[in-house]
């Protein structure tokens, strides 16, 4: 190694193989000088005799063709030809000769890894194990620097990347906030004039809802049992191994030159795997069921939820110790901790600062403000605020079975005010004139009748009556969408018979305003901002279990402070907490057959030779508990064994190696 030059260390202009050094070592003593002077002399030449060729006698006369021309076409070629060349050369071998020292460097650490002495071997089994002997940490700490400064560098990117957006397109829709692989999230979003200042200042109102399977950490309630989280756990490791196999089995194909399996086969294929791994006997001890944990400790702490009554707390107890170790493991709050984690250190670095923070721990529930104050009198023009909650089944159903209650509330008070209107209208016509077509209907309904005296024709009124006129006819519900309510239909319904009712107290009194019409209308302008408050809400019906981002902004129409930094926020947030929609023909996706064929694979084997592929597991083995004590066949020494042992193809002997 001592002959080879470790220039790269070293800058000089003329040293052998140096940085930017106009000589170089790899070329074994040739006169770089010479040659170059050579070449320039021949190039100035060129350039003369052509000059001389083209250019008329009377202007050659007048040029210092063989004094000042010929010499600063020499000057120009030296210095620009030979430093840039010479030096793109230089540098190339430099950089040729670090990569053969740094190689050759790399083969001779293998080597010597290879033939560790046993001293060696003793001395770090004696001190503290060979396992201990490494770089993980650093590495770890590493990664976490680099993901952090990576992080700012994308937050800073991405907040340009949107204020450039915002210039250029002067976004002021949906689109503005939540963009891309998060779009499919938006439950509800709606832009509306605030109601106080309608021509300066916007009111938007943005629900999002993260799924429990697209949530990077999960999600529990506080008061969930250590039996479910456990089941849960062994689900989850389930899954995985079976996952593992699928992709084992799917590379065997391949190197046997076979077609990989379609997305319906791999379903299956995962569905048939899940006998070897569990099954339906609840009551069985031998149950593959209880391979990951035994039906002993399953029973232990059936029940048992986040809290054990103190008079009954033993901290010897079986059950006491299992809770102890699902409790050290943090793993009911760690989701739940991670989103609002998530939320207010993006608040905070996007300079989105809040007055008022309720953190509903056991309830799964974040209130952020910006101001503590709700009177939106005393409230500033550029505000938000944020819920963040998480729901599971059971809750949407109670959510669900209120909102139905509400409907059905806002649709009797609505027609109760409706009649009542109608009976104020009908007490105040006129009996001596006709006021609307109703008596004009009821004046010409006798002529009628007897011009269709003859006629098969049934008369009006003795047809059955379906349409209001004041909305189309609903179209029935089919089971899914009694499922599913939307409530679109009556929430237009609604809207439309109050502005309906408003027009009639308006023709009803004209410019007057005695008591009656001061009563009638604080009742309209009641429920009506009311209901509107209530479809400005949420639909429980269309929400699934997991988090619910609702947000409320309000923001000045030219300036939109608020808004274009909440988007920012709220994409950010996206991306840590949630994983997205996954199509899982993607994700299963590993390579295209094209680049898979026989007739590229160079080797001296025979045709008719296949590949040998190891078994695959068929069970976690190691995690029997059906009382059989196995004995392994290695006994220990007392010594590490440094060496590095050969990779297997077919991967570990038991299914639990790789989790």
């Amino acid at each position: 190694m001592s002959d080879i030059s470790r220039s790269p260390n070293v800058f000089h202009p003329t040293k052998p193989s140096a940085v930017g050094s106009r000589n170089s070592l790899a070329q074994e003593g040739r006169r770089q000088k010479d040659e170059f002077d050579q070449l320039i002399q021949e190039e100035t030449q060129n350039i003369l005799d052509l000059v001389q060729t083209k250019l008329p006698k009377e202007v050659l006369e007048k040029l210092e063709v063989m004094g000042g021309l010929k010499e600063k076409l020499y000057n120009y070629f030296n210095q620009n030809y030979q430093n840039m060349f010479n030096r793109y050369i230089v540098t190339t071998e430099d950089e040729m000769t670090k990569k053969i020292r740094n190689f050759i460097d790399k083969e001779e650490n293998k080597t010597l890894a290879r033939y560790t002495p046993k001293e060696i071997a003793e001395l770090l089994d004696q001190v503290a194990g060979a396992d201990r002997f490494n770089t993980g940490e650093i590495e770890k700490s590493i990664v976490n620097m680099y993901g952090h400064l990576h992080g700012h560098i994308q937050r800073g990117v991405n907040d340009l990347e949107n204020e450039t957006n915002s210039l250029l397109r002067q976004k002021t829709d949906v689109g503005a906030f939540v963009r891309g692989e998060n779009a499919y999230s938006i439950v509800k979003c709606s832009f509306k004039d605030n109601v106080f200042k309608p021509k300066t200042v916007t009111d938007v109102k943005l629900s999002v809802n993260i799924l429990d399977s697209e949530l990077i950490s999960p999600i529990f309630h506080y008061q969930v049992t250590v039996e479910y989280l456990i089941k849960d756990m062994v689900s989850r490791t389930i899954i995985t191994y079976i996952e593992k196999e699928i992709e084992a089995l799917q590379e065997q194909l391949v190197e046997e030159g076979k077609e990989e399996l379609q997305d319906t086969e791999i379903i299956f294929e995962k569905m048939k795997r899940v006998p070897n791994y569990t099954d339906d006997e609840i009551e069985d001890e031998k149950s593959k069921r209880y391979t990951f944990m035994a039906k002993t400790l399953i029973d232990k702490i059936e029940g048992l939820r986040a809290e054990i009554d103190p008079k009954e707390f033993d901290p010897l107890n079986i059950r006491e110790n299992l809770k102890k170790i699902i409790d050290i493991e943090n793993i009911r709050n760690r989701g739940f901790n991670t989103s609002i984690n998530s939320i207010t250190s993006i608040l905070d670095t996007s300079k989105m600062g809040y007055q008022y923070i309720e953190n509903l721990k056991n309830a799964r529930e974040l209130i952020i403000r910006e101001y503590e104050d709700l009177d939106v009198n005393n409230l500033p023009d550029e505000r938000y605020q944020i819920r963040l909650k998480y729901y599971d089944a059971e809750q949407l159903i109670k959510e669900q079975e209120a909102y139905d209650k509400q409907m059905e509330a806002f649709k009797n008070e609505i027609f109760h005010l409706f009649d009542v209107v109608e009976s104020i209208y009908q007490g105040n016509k006129s009996g001596f004139k006709v006021n609307d077509f109703q008596d004009l209907s009821r004046k010409v309904a006798g002529s009628i009748k007897k011009s269709k005296k003859d006629s098969t024709d049934p008369l009006y009124e003795e047809i059955e009556k379906t349409w209001n006129k004041i909305t189309l006819i609903k179209t029935e519900l089919t089971d899914i969408e009694r499922l599913n309510q939307t409530y679109l239909y009556e929430k237009t319904l609604y809207k439309k018979m109050l502005n309906n009712i408003r027009q009639k107290v308006s023709t009803i009194y004209g410019y007057q305003n005695p008591q009656v019409r001061v009563i009638v209308d604080n009742e309209i302008n009641f429920l009506q901002r009311e209901f509107e408050a209530f479809d400005y809400l949420i639909n429980p019906y269309h929400i699934q279990p997991g988090i619910l981002l609702d947000v409320d902004i309000t923001s000045i129409k030219r300036k939109r402070y608020t808004m274009m930094s909440m988007a920012n926020v709220l994409n950010e947030f996206l991306s840590a907490v949630s994983k997205g929609f996954q199509d899982a023909a993607f994700a299963t996706f590993k390579r295209r057959r094209s680049t898979v064929r026989a007739d590229l694979n160079q080797t001296f084997a025979s045709s008719d030779e296949t590949p040998i592929v190891s078994e695959l597991p068929k069970g976690p083995a190691a995690f029997s508990t059906g009382g059989e004590e196995t004995a392994s066949s290695e006994e220990v020494k007392g010594k590490a064994d440094v060496t590095p042992a050969p990779k297997r193809r077919g991967g570990s002997s038991d299914g639990l190696a790789e989790l």
